[in-house]
């Protein structure tokens, strides 16, 4: 890759002006790439004319998704302004501690999240605020006004491989998010590992609906289709009926989702009769993925994967092909083409094959390093190597599955207990629509697993029965000492399950 960085919006309206980049389900709109790259010249004109942004500014943004996030991040590209995703879903303490560590230029948000901004703005009295709708206060900029800007593109600082081009939030179990600073070299490297490793093309349409303050949303599918010249559908959140009529539509060729979306979908009504032969896969990320959920797609002919990957790298790692999908089923699969990985033990050693640690990651796709935090980066790149505070396994034919975080990871007696397989375990049970494992403090064993079930609410079930069918599958030390059922398990931002909060919950 070239040290420069290129107006990757202009360029691609160059290439491919009349295709089809945004489909706004919101607007009910239909945005070529050439109208969109006007529509953010404007947005990068509006920035730096009316609310000063120059390059390296942080131009931070609370807001659900929408096409005008879109804008903001790219106009970042024309700008060399850095975006700041915020995470909706955190309290407005919350916020306001992450924007005092790492404050912004300008705050871009949605009218929506007015709740929030009385506490921001007593903790950010000389920032830029701009309203993506009316203004909330005297003195607030809308954007609405960029309208006013050209649609040709600005001038535009000189933009190196290095320069970050924005900073997502890791999920904060632990203290405070840690802020990821993802440089232009990153953002393109995944691209390009995502395109020739999964095979995308620029007929390739998908849905956005994964937050777009999550890696997930900006980089599975949406920064590599950007690149190519395909088509995001943009949706304000994941909604079960609008992603079953936009895949049954037969627009949508790939998708990814967090196991708890697909589970949801699986509890739906309409089920039992979605056809989603028009899709070429759909890949699950971000937790551990119960097998059955693998298996309830496969019946529908659907070539369902699980992914793996992380706001530092990519998040685009792994790729299993096809062929492999039932063959190896839980696998992530094998390294994209620009990718190294090592799996090692609590010294850092290296594995043989078989044997579960930690899993290494290097490559032209990782993060800078944590935002104002050089004690975490230091810790996390040590060696050269991000070390992901995962646990992973490969097989002989070097083809990876991952077994669970390190720290999710119950040691039971002296027995290692990875949740995610006793989670697979209770979700093949017919009654049971969602489940977790998490550990708790033990006096006898030091720890054990205590399960968090719901149940479907057309069958009833009772914890001896689940008992007895784990114990025809299970170990007896994997057997959760407690199971306790509930109307929902408490999910992040990015939908996943918060073991965290689940944990408090069930000891509570």
């Amino acid at each position: 890759m070239m040290d420069s960085v290129p107006d990757w919006l202009t360029r691609r309206a160059w290439l491919s002006p009349e295709k089809v980049a945004l489909v706004d389900t919101i607007a009910d709109d239909t945005i070529t790439y050439e109208r969109w790259n006007a529509r953010v010249n404007q947005t990068a004109h509006f920035l730096c004319g009316e609310a000063g942004v120059q390059k390296g500014d942080l131009v931070a943004i609370l807001a659900r998704n929408c096409v005008a996030y879109l804008d903001v991040w790219f106009a970042m590209n024309k700008t060399g302004g850095v975006l700041q995703n915020l995470n909706w879903r955190l309290t407005a303490h919350e916020l306001a501690d992450i924007l005092q560590q790492t404050p912004p230029k300008v705050l871009v948000y949605d009218p929506a999240f007015a709740d929030r901004l009385p506490p921001l703005r007593r903790a950010l009295p000389n920032i830029c605020w701009i309203s993506l709708e009316q203004a909330l206060e005297p003195g607030d900029l809308t954007l609405a006004a960029r309208e006013n800007h050209p649609t040709v593109a600005p001038e535009r600082p000189p933009l190196q491989a290095e320069d970050p081009w924005l900073i997502c939030y890791t999920g904060g179990t632990t203290g405070l998010p840690k802020g990821a600073v993802l440089s232009y070299r990153a953002v393109t490297a995944n691209a390009v590992n995502t395109i020739i490793s999964w095979g995308l093309s620029p007929d390739d349409v998908t849905i956005l609906n994964a937050p777009l303050f999550h890696t997930g949303g900006l980089n599975v599918f949406t920064a590599p289709l950007v690149y190519l010249g395909g088509t995001s559908i943009v949706c304000r959140g994941f909604d079960v009926d609008q992603t079953l009529d936009l895949l049954e539509s037969g627009r949508v060729t790939v998708w990814f989702g967090v196991p708890t979306m697909f589970v949801m979908m699986q509890n739906h009504p309409r089920w039992d009769t979605a056809d989603f032969s028009r899709c070429r896969f759909l890949i699950s990320g971000g937790a551990p993925c119960p097998l059955p959920v693998f298996e309830r797609f496969w019946e529908k002919g659907v070539e369902f994967k699980t992914g793996y990957g992380l706001t530092e790298a990519g998040p685009n790692t792994f790729w299993l092909p096809p062929e492999q999908v039932r063959t190896k089923p839980g696998a992530v699969g094998y390294p994209l083409f620009h990718i190294e990985l090592q799996i090692v033990d609590e010294n850092d050693r290296p594995l043989p094959p078989g044997e579960i640690g930690e899993l290494l990651i290097r490559g032209p796709h990782l993060f800078s390093g944590y935002i104002n935090n050089p004690e975490a980066t230091a810790q996390a790149l040590r060696g050269g190597w991000l070390h992901t505070g995962d646990l992973a396994m490969v097989d002989e034919d070097g083809c990876y599955s991952i077994m669970g975080r390190i720290k999710d990871m119950i040691i039971s007696g002296g027995e290692n207990i990875y949740p995610a397989e006793v989670e697979s375990v209770l979700h093949a049970h017919p009654a049971v629509a969602e489940a977790a494992l998490v550990g708790v403090p033990d006096e006898k064993w030091g720890e054990v697993g205590w399960a968090a079930v719901v149940p479907r609410p057309d069958r009833e079930v009772s914890v001896d029965e689940l008992l007895a069918f784990c114990r025809e599958r299970l170990a007896g030390y994997k057997i959760p000492k407690r199971i306790i059922f509930c109307q929902a398990l408490p999910k992040t931002g990015a939908n996943k399950v918060d073991k965290k909060r689940l944990r408090e919950m069930l000891m509570g």
